[in-house]
C-alpha cells in the first residue's frame, strides 16, 4: 500500500488540507485499513501499538462522520467519546483531534483527574462534539450530572489493555452502560489477552480486525544518555547542555503544545534563539521556523511529536528529550532525526520520578539500557514553574476491584 494516498481512502478536502499542513502525505498501514471501514461506521477491533498511527486512523473518520452529521450534542452532551488510560494520552489524543479537525467546525475537550473539575465542566457545559477522557474523571462528572452521555454516537476504547491494568475495568463498563446500545465503537489495545477479548465481545457489533506493527527504525548509531532530575531542575539542565559549543543543531522535543510554546520562551529570555513548532501554529509560522532553523538563524526548534512529522532538516547535531514521549516508539523517530543519511548522532533524555515507567517501555523497546549521565552539579531549581503541567501519569482514583461487573446486554445493529 505504498502508493495509497490520504485522498483514495475517502477523507474530505478539510481534512486532507489539515493532514498537508501538518507534514502527513501517506497513510501508514493502520490508518489504510482502518478508515475505510470506520468511514461506513463498522465497529472495529484494532490490535495496534501507540507509534502506528492509530489516532489518525480513528480520529480522521470520527471528524468526518460527525461534521455530516448536522445535530448537535444538546447540554452536557458528547456525540463522540474517546476513553484513554492516562492523562498524557488524553491530551496527545484530544491535540490530535485539534489538529486534524482545524477546518471542521467541532467543539472537542479532554477531562483527566489530578487536577481541578472547574474548567473541565465549564467546557462540557454546553455540550462537545468529542470529549477525550480518564475513566476515573469522567464517571465522577458524569455522578454529578455534569455531563451526558445519552447521545454518543461513536465509542472509542483506546489502549484497552493498560486501562484493565490500572484497575479501570469497573469504571470503563459502567461508562459503556450509560452509552447508547446503537453507536460505532471501536477497541484498540496493544496485546489481546483474554479479558479484552471478552470485552470486544461484549461491546463490538460484527467488527472489522485489523493488526498492525509498529515500524522501528535503528538506534544503533545515536549515543544515548538519560538525566535522572526532578522536572524542576530541566529548563536549567537545558541551559547547560546548550552550553556546549557542539549542540550546533538541535530539536528539544516536549509533550504538548504549550510545553513546546513554554520552553521556546524560557530559552529566548535567556538568550538562546529558539522556535516552538507545534499544531497550533499557522502554516507560515511553522514555515518560518522551520526556513530559520535551516539556515541557523535560530539553533533550536522546540517540538511536539505531531509537529515533528513535517520536519525534513539534516545535519541536526543533538535531539533533547525535555519530557520522556508516552510511547517509546515515538522516542525512537524522535532520536533518529540525528542520525539520518548514515550520520551519528547524539540524543539526551530528561526523566523526572514519573517518567520512568516510559524510560522502561524505551529500554525495552530498543534493547538497549540509555547510558546513565552523572548529576550536574548546581542546577537552579525552576521556582515559576507551571503547575498545571506536571505530569500525572493516571487518573487519581483508588484502584479497587479489578474484576467485571454485571455482563452488559447483547448489542443490537445500529
Amino acid at each position: 500500500m505504498t502508493d495509497q494516498t490520504f485522498t483514495a481512502l475517502g477523507l474530505a478536502e478539510p481534512l486532507l488540507r489539515a493532514l498537508d499542513a501538518a507534514g502527513y502525505h501517506t497513510p501508514t498501514p493502520i490508518q489504510a485499513r482502518a478508515i475505510p471501514p470506520l468511514l461506513e461506521g463498522r465497529d472495529m477491533m484494532g490490535l495496534a501499538q501507540t507509534g502506528t498511527g492509530k489516532t489518525a486512523a480513528f480520529a480522521l473518520p470520527i471528524l468526518q462522520r460527525l461534521s455530516a452529521i448536522p445535530a448537535g450534542p444538546g447540554p452536557k452532551g458528547v456525540r463522540a467519546l474517546i476513553l484513554a488510560p492516562t492523562r498524557e494520552l488524553a491530551v496527545q489524543i484530544d491535540e490530535s483531534f485539534r489538529t486534524y479537525g482545524k477546518h471542521v467546525r467541532l467543539k472537542t475537550a479532554v477531562v483527566f483527574g489530578g487536577v481541578g473539575q472547574g474548567n473541565q465542566v465549564k467546557a462540557l457545559s454546553d455540550g462537545v462534539d468529542i470529549l477525550v477522557a480518564t475513566p476515573g474523571r469522567l464517571l465522577d462528572l458524569h455522578q454529578q450530572r455534569k455531563v451526558r452521555l445519552d447521545k454518543v454516537k461513536i465509542l472509542v476504547l483506546d489502549e484497552a489493555d493498560r486501562m484493565l491494568d490500572m484497575g479501570f475495568s469497573r469504571d470503563v463498563l459502567k461508562i459503556v452502560d450509560e452509552t447508547p446500545l446503537e453507536r460505532q465503537s471501536l477497541l484498540f489495545s496493544a496485546t489481546m489477552p483474554k479479558a479484552i477479548k471478552k470485552l470486544g465481545e461484549e461491546i463490538l457489533l460484527s467488527p472489522v480486525h485489523v493488526e498492525v506493527t509498529p515500524e522501528v527504525v535503528t538506534v544503533d548509531k545515536i549515543d544515548q544518555h538519560v538525566f535522572h532530575v526532578p522536572t524542576s531542575v530541566k529548563r536549567s539542565l537545558l541551559l547547560h547542555l546548550l552550553n556546549d559549543p557542539a549542540m550546533t543543531r538541535v530539536i528539544v522535543f516536549t509533550r504538548t503544545k504549550h510545553g513546546a510554546n513554554r520552553v521556546a520562551d524560557q530559552l529566548e529570555r535567556a538568550g538562546v534563539g529558539a522556535a516552538a513548532i507545534h499544531g497550533n501554529k499557522s502554516q507560515n509560522a511553522r514555515q518560518k521556523a522551520l526556513e530559520d532553523f535551516r539556515a541557523g538563524k535560530v539553533r533550536i526548534l522546540v517540538a511536539t511529536d505531531i509537529a515533528a512529522r513535517g520536519i525534513d532538516v539534516d545535519e541536526i547535531s543533538h535531539v533533547i528529550n525535555y519530557e520522556l514521549p508516552v510511547d517509546a516508539e515515538s522516542y525512537v523517530h524522535r532520536i533518529g532525526r540525528t542520525a539520518r543519511a548514515g550520520r551519528s548522532g547524539v540524543a539526551y533524555s530528561f526523566c523526572d520520578a514519573s517518567e520512568k515507567g516510559e524510560l522502561k517501555d524505551i529500554e525495552r523497546l530498543t534493547r538497549k539500557p540509555l547510558q546513565v549521565a552523572a548529576p550536574v552539579q548546581g542546577l537552579e531549581a525552576d521556582q515559576h514553574r507551571d503547575r498545571g503541567h506536571r505530569p500525572a501519569h493516571q487518573d487519581q482514583r483508588p484502584r479497587g476491584d479489578r474484576n467485571r461487573g454485571a455482563r452488559r446486554p447483547q448489542r443490537r445493529a445500529a
